[in-house]
């Protein structure tokens, strides 16, 4: 099975024939209109990109990583960055789908998105069934959505944030006010599992021995994940309660420590076996950490 990454909202524009002249951070699309031939199965993609389904009149399931999750008429759903996932549609009368960047998040609708909407970081979002009464109020919003994307305006970006502020608002008050990310992050988190069985990988292979090839940083963690290094440390704060730079701080010290004890290699070999480009960038990471340098470290717990 091939899995598309990095698939962009371009890219979903490309797939379906659409025309676009630029780098695509918001759009709105009647599902009907873009797939006329039912049934209709996607490929397996991981997108960079939110995705907000409402469906009137429909039937179909998603997959998100190893999940299944069936949707019938008068549903909302959401995915969001970073996940394995595809769709199958049975039958699909009147639906739309939102999709739109982090990037356009941060600067249409909140600069603190995760902060004010933490629910955005589930990794987990079955789609919701709605009575008709609160499926009007949706179906409105996405009707005022569709109607300012066709229109051509200087404000329109910003209208349009703040309309999707309303919808994130609406989806917030209905299903997600109790969210906690930390007990996300210590149950169920798929991101933090990987992040913290490649983080362990990763520094093993030094104990072993072995010198890494890069820099054990955000954007290499970032990459192995197919994640954008901005939202996978959201992810990761969020629901740890600890920055991915934490994160790899405390391994690299507790390894450097390891090693200045229990091995023979010199401070400049440690260095370029953790991935420091400058033996000097690695005595003055351990002194701020530590109060001392590599050397005394070492001399003292020798003795």
């Amino acid at each position: 099975m091939e899995i598309i990454v990095h698939h962009k909202i371009s890219d979903l524009y490309k797939t379906l024939g659409l025309p676009f002249d630029q780098e695509i951070e918001f759009t709105i699309l009647s599902i009907p209109d873009i797939h006329q031939q039912i049934p209709f199965k996607s490929p397996v993609l991981r997108a960079d990109y939110f995705s907000f389904i409402l469906t009137k009149e429909g039937s179909g399931v998603y997959f998100l990583d190893d999940n299944e999750f069936p949707f019938g008429s008068q549903t909302i759903y959401f995915t969001n960055p970073g996940h394995i996932k595809s769709y199958e549609l049975h039958e699909s009368k009147e639906a739309f789908i939102i999709t739109l960047s982090e990037k356009f998040l941060r600067e249409n609708v909140h600069s603190e998105i995760y902060g004010e909407f933490p629910f955005l970081l589930a990794e987990k979002a079955p789609p919701k069934k709605l009575l008709r009464s609160d499926f009007e109020e949706f179906e409105i919003l996405y009707g005022q959505i569709f109607k300012e994307f066709k229109k051509e305006s200087e404000y329109k970006n910003k209208i349009l944030g703040n309309l999707f502020m309303v919808l994130l608002l609406k989806i917030k008050e209905r299903f997600w006010t109790a969210y906690n990310p930390i007990e996300e992050g210590n149950r169920g988190s798929q991101i933090v599992k990987s992040f913290k069985r490649l983080l362990e990988t990763e520094f093993k292979k030094v104990l072993d021995g072995n010198q890494t090839d890069h820099k054990l940083q955000t954007q290499y963690f970032a990459e192995k994940l197919n994640l954008h290094p901005n939202y996978m440390n959201s992810v990761i704060k969020s629901k740890t309660g600890r920055t991915v730079n934490d994160w790899i701080s405390k391994r690299t010290l507790s390894v450097a420590k390891t090693l200045l004890i229990n091995t023979p290699y010199s401070s400049k070999e440690i260095a370029y076996k953790l991935g420091f480009s400058e033996p000097t960038h690695f005595s003055r990471f351990f002194k701020n950490h530590t109060k001392l340098s590599p050397g005394l470290y070492r001399k003292s717990n020798k003795s």
